[in-house]
């Protein structure tokens, strides 16, 4: 079979991945982008699946321009396929619907986004808990609201913005649980001023929350979800003092910690990364144009660190040009300074608090996949497992489905928290094909048993 060969393959159709692509194409590169979405557009972008009588927001409005600013480009688009291993070279392994296909090219450009972070929490496995990214789906492309109820906790933009859509679509906001202190957002302004336009998005969001009476706890933390089989109540705590916990009724619970750059890709192809909080967590190390220690390898995007829909874009544009016109980087933008600047600001906000882990108890589940409690991880650590691997190999933690997505983040922030070590020290889980779960059934296709060619029974 012959394998389809393109100059340059873009693995991520978010504002950066769809971005690199059409200027790579615009540059003469045959392109193809690859997306497990229908659309391009990603997590910001997302393209509602039914039509809406409301007015469309900023980010729809942007979305649809540049899904038909791809339209009009010469990229092949593959959308609906999911990566699940990448070799240098480049192979790309995906599954579609029709099945497993393959394309090689000689750059590879990764646009994989970001993921949520959590601090689990009693009874964060009740229907009804969803996380604030997880939200966002619903509301923008199935204009569904999580509850009618809902409390929303956690630290970060997504706060404001989830309430805010939640609001606007009809429902109920019980309260916003912020971890983050007045004082805290404050300190940033600075950097959010960086970005008037989106600092005043923001700010739109906030007042609308305040018109309508929605108690917002400033400081506070979630720490327990309540119910039977459903969420009954949220249970909020302040963090710096020893004050009273606050039971909320509701029957919806959206929370999170901010957003975590997808690596996994990055760190199959043996890319360097280094720990840096103020973009989220764990990096993959490259120049100013995105270019890596592997050869022919570009990352731009949130993936290549948390910097917001409006850095992504610009950045993931001068990926594009500098793929083609590799002999010079691209000149400094402002515009994307600016644009990083009030990203690293709000990821800075993001960041858990310690208090959040003081939440965890021994019971609660900490991998969902392996059903692995905090006190099971911690006899572990205790034990000697110092590492995110460590761990891994001594509890499975990480092993399940979802590949560590959920839950590593949590462990080495224990494991921190036990030892003392750095985040740097404890290190990353490894990276293993498949990147995805993918049923097997898909990649093996289909055969005849008759067919298959048997050896001959040993003999006796």
């Amino acid at each position: 079979m012959t394998i389809p060969e393109f100059d340059v393959i873009v693995i991520g159709g978010g504002p950066a991945g769809a971005g690199a692509a059409i200027a790579a194409s615009r540059e003469g590169l045959r392109v193809l982008l690859v997306d497990e979405n229908d659309t391009a557009g990603g997590q910001v972008y997302r393209q509602p699946i039914a039509p809406s009588a409301m007015a469309p927001t900023a980010d729809a409005t942007a979305g649809e321009a540049l899904r038909a600013r791809l339209a009009a480009s010469d990229v092949v688009l593959s959308f609906g396929h999911r990566v699940w291993f990448v070799e240098s070279g480049f192979r790309v392994c995906a599954v579609g619907p029709a099945g497993p296909v393959e394309w090689r090219a000689s750059r590879l450009v990764v646009a994989s986004g970001a993921q949520e972070r959590h601090r689990p929490v009693p009874g964060w496995t009740l229907p009804g808990v969803i996380g604030l990214a997880g939200a966002t789906n619903l509301l923008k492309a199935h204009r569904v609201l999580p509850g009618r109820r809902v409390v929303v906790a956690g630290t970060g933009p997504l706060l404001l913005y989830v309430a805010a859509s939640i609001l606007e679509a009809g429902g109920q906001v019980a309260a916003i649980v912020d971890a983050r202190g007045r004082a805290d957002w404050l300190r940033v302004v600075p950097q959010l001023l960086a970005r008037p336009d989106l600092m005043a998005r923001g700010a739109k969001w906030y007042f609308a929350l305040r018109r309508a009476g929605v108690p917002i706890h400033h400081g506070h933390i979630l720490s327990r979800v309540e119910g039977v089989g459903v969420v009954a109540q949220a249970v909020v705590k302040p963090i710096a003092d020893k004050g009273d916990a606050i039971p909320i009724d509701c029957d919806s619970v959206c929370y999170g910690y901010g957003l975590m750059p997808a690596t996994e890709i990055a760190r199959l192809l043996g890319v360097e990364h280094a720990f840096l909080p103020e973009r989220g967590g764990w990096v993959p190390v490259m120049a100013d144009d995105g270019a890596t220690s592997v050869p022919g390898l570009y990352l731009c995007g949130d993936g290549a660190g948390v910097i917001g829909a409006a850095a992504a874009s610009i950045q993931g544009e001068r990926v594009g040009v500098a793929l083609a016109r590799t002999s010079s980087a691209p000149g400094n933008s402002p515009l994307l300074a600016r644009a990083k600047r009030f990203g690293a600001a709000m990821t800075t906000l993001a960041e858990p608090p310690a208090a959040a882990l003081d939440a965890i108890t021994p019971e609660t589940i900490v991998c969902r996949c392996e059903n692995l409690s905090r006190a099971t991880l911690d006899d572990a650590i205790r034990a000697g497992a110092h590492t995110v691997n460590a761990l891994k190999a001594a509890t499975r933690c990480g092993m399940g489905a979802c590949g560590g997505r959920v839950c590593e983040d949590t462990a080495a922030a224990l494991i921190a928290d036990a030892t003392g070590l750095s985040r740097a020290a404890i290190g990353q889980a490894t990276a293993r094909p498949p990147l995805r779960p993918v049923p097997l059934g898909v990649l093996a296709g289909e055969f005849d048993y008759a067919s298959l060619p048997m050896p001959e029974p040993a003999p006796q």
